[in-house]
């Protein structure tokens, strides 16, 4: 089951990418002949008006195939109105944009009911404190509950580490529970070199201590549910460009590269772990889907954008022949990246390397 949940939400994901071109072309009035769900040959098939809707053989994919999309297509003259070739371009910007906007809305969407069901959240309750750090020179025992930082009230053990990380060597005022009383503790954090998600170096304030794990759902309403969900899925789509930046820059090493093997052990190893990890993960890929096909790519989404941001510029689309160059240069930059991340995943099964 858990392997066919990762394939459902492969393709989900797909098919939400490809209902975003597909609706946006519609309100856009371009003629639509193909919505596949899938590659290569066509499993089952229906033609409703002027679309057939397909699922194709092979899952890892879709598309919409569009009147007048590719450069070299003909288009009569009775249709020319509905060739997509022959739209303005902020028309065609908003059908290729559609597609990762709605992955990204997706990813909002799923946050929300998240942040509505609840979120099992570790409270800011001390657990282990390790020998000769500030915590222990300012007075904190085990089990502790952190109240209030500098006034600030804690809900969760993450509110505590976001204010102790930024206040290296500055002295903080905490309101403590212990047993029934209320006591004041002033400590310093020390400063800190460790190295971030992308192996970088940076400082930030310790006190040496660890969470007890006990833990509580913290649930939200509405409104802060909308919020944290949008502010989650800018905060997630910032770490992805920040990633792909420092793989090119090679901060981060090229075999954390993975492929659909990666993405469907990791949806395996989530379901596993219950429905909110699950969906938390859908999130996670649904940004990275949108975001990777922003890339400026020839036949990737960020590759017609530019095509079209060109376009803008010269008042004049380019060539036909020097397109279709730049697609089979896209082409097979996407191929070696597919076959690099497939390599990696193959790896990783043969050498035993745990999962990211």
């Amino acid at each position: 089951m858990s392997i066919l949940s990762a394939i459902l939400l492969f393709g989900f994901l797909i098919f939400i990418h490809e209902l975003g071109h597909f609706i946006f072309a519609k309100m856009s009035g371009v003629k639509v002949l193909r919505f596949s769900l899938g590659f290569g040959p066509k499993v089952i098939g229906k033609k409703i008006g002027d679309t057939e809707y397909l699922i194709s053989a092979v899952p890892l994919g879709g598309y919409v195939k569009m009147l007048g999309e590719e450069p070299e297509e003909e288009v009569k003259n009775s249709e020319k109105e509905r060739s997509y070739k022959n739209q303005p371009i902020l028309k065609r910007a908003s059908i290729v944009f559609a597609g990762p906007i709605f992955n990204l809305l997706t990813a909002v969407v799923i946050f929300f009911f998240v942040f509505m069901i609840g979120v099992p959240t570790l409270l800011p309750v001390v657990g282990e404190i390790m020998p000769d750090t500030p915590a222990l020179k300012a007075g904190l025992s085990k089990s502790d509950r952190i109240m209030t930082i500098d006034g600030r009230p804690i809900r969760h053990w993450g509110e505590m580490t976001d204010i102790i990380y930024g206040s290296a060597n500055k002295a903080l005022n905490l309101k403590v529970q212990r047993g029934s009383e209320i006591i004041d503790i002033s400590i310093t954090p020390e400063s800190k070199k460790v190295k971030d998600i992308f192996g970088e170096e940076k400082e930030i304030g310790l006190i040496g201590v660890k969470p007890s794990g006990e833990t509580i759902k913290i649930k939200e309403n509405v409104y802060n549910s909308v919020k944290n969900a949008f502010l989650r899925t800018w905060e997630i789509s910032a770490l992805t460009i920040v990633g792909i930046i420092k793989l090119i820059q090679r901060i981060i090493p090229a075999d954390t590269i993975g492929g659909p093997i990666l993405i469907f052990q990791l949806a395996e190893k989530q379901a596993t772990a219950g429905a909110l990890n699950f969906f938390t993960f859908a999130a996670v890929i649904s940004i990275n889907l949108g975001i990777l096909n922003l890339l400026p790519i020839p036949i990737l989404d960020g590759g017609h954008l530019l095509f079209l941001g060109i376009e803008a510029i010269r008042k004049k689309p380019l060539s036909e022949k020097a397109m279709m160059i730049a697609q089979r240069i896209g082409l097979a930059v996407i191929i070696t990246l597919m076959v690099f991340a497939m390599y990696n995943d193959i790896f990783r099964l043969i050498s035993g390397k745990p999962l990211p």
